[in-house]
């Protein structure tokens, strides 16, 4: 059962709309190979884009939907570095510009210590992506599209939050679908009311919500705080959402539909390189699904094999796969677990 449509006749599948960084991860390839370690003692590093928004564009047009993005980036060799990037993958780029303030993007430098035992350490002070503002949101680029993808992060501060509010209403207006992924981090934000404020903004006109059980709860804090994750579906369905997708790390995913039903995942076993990114291959893959009519828990399934690929993988845009990679993937670990090795 299809329970979302859109309209097939915009050029554009899905505009994302948010963070943008540059990932710095332990070199590991065929000529380095940092093994896990604190950061203080890495020597060698990759270079990548990140941002979780950023990694879902390129990971949805691995699958060959056509995504834009709206965005900001520094004037400088890293902002040249992230639009070079897109268009090199196909991403429509016409609505990322440059700043004009010296702010400068985000620089992650990750920490690996053990399959379980990852952490970031995160440069955002003066940061380019909340410098969106609302002249940056062009409403003909959005009614040029199925629909957009809003990060929650974008909410942290103005002029990026008013952006973003921005193009959510206009979105609605021009039945774009909005697709929430809450992508809680803490940096940038001052409080949890202010956080709760923001996010049920969106939440509350949003078609899709996908996020942790911490992230519902931090947006359902001044509304009902303390509810289930069916009372979580049931409050969020009553105001717009068709889908509430609710994620519980290792113990595995559900997605709220709005006639009743709930549909369970668990993650494929793989060996673990990081311990996160995971969430990123998890809503490109889920999201492609839902563009070919599949049937919720088959989205389910190719979201949290995406997502199994992308914790053994040493960075998390580059070794986004594509479909067939996917599919492959998911009959190779069946094949060995077991046909509901991932069902619930």
């Amino acid at each position: 059962m299809r329970y979302i449509t859109f309209d097939e006749s915009r050029p554009l599948d899905i505009i994302l709309l948010g963070r943008v960084a540059i990932d710095f991860n332990p070199a590991y390839n065929d000529q380095v190979k940092e093994e896990f370690k604190p950061l203080k003692k890495v020597h060698t590093f990759e270079k990548f884009v990140g941002g979780s928004p950023a990694n879902i564009a390129v990971g949805v047009t691995r699958h060959g939907l056509k995504a834009g993005f709206i965005g900001k980036v520094s004037d400088d060799q890293f902002g040249e570095y992230v639009v070079d990037y897109f268009d090199e993958q196909g991403i429509d780029t016409s609505h990322i510009s440059k700043c004009t303030g010296g702010e400068k993007l985000g620089l992650t430098f990750t920490e690996m210590l053990s399959p379980k035992e990852s952490s970031i350490l995160m440069y955002r002070n003066k940061i380019a992506d909340l410098q969106l503002s609302v002249d940056d949101i062009d409403e003909d680029y959005i009614k040029s599209a199925k629909s957009i993808l809003i990060s929650g992060t974008a909410l942290a501060e103005s002029p990026s939050r008013e952006a973003t509010i921005k193009a959510m209403l206009l979105a609605k207006k021009n039945d774009t679908k909005v697709i929430f992924d809450i992508d809680y981090r803490e940096y940038n934000w001052k409080n949890s009311d202010e956080i709760s404020i923001y996010y049920s903004i969106i939440a509350k006109e949003a078609d899709i919500i996908m996020g942790s059980r911490e992230e519902f709860d931090l947006t359902e804090k001044l509304i009902q705080p303390g509810m289930s994750d069916e009372e979580s579906a049931q409050y969020w369905q009553s105001c717009k959402a068709k889908i509430v997708v609710i994620k519980h790390g290792m113990k595995g995913s559900t997605a709220y539909t709005n006639d009743g039903q709930k549909f369970s995942i668990k993650p494929f076993p793989v060996e673990a390189r990081k311990g996160f990114g995971g969430g990123d291959g998890y809503g490109s893959g889920f999201l492609y699904g839902l563009y070919q009519g599949w049937e919720v828990i088959d989205c389910l399934e190719f979201g949290s094999a995406e997502a199994s690929m992308m914790v053994r993988s040493n960075n998390c845009s580059d070794s986004l796969p594509g479909p067939d990679a996917v599919h492959a993937f998911i009959k190779e670990e069946k094949e060995k677990f077991g046909e509901m090795i991932a069902r619930v």
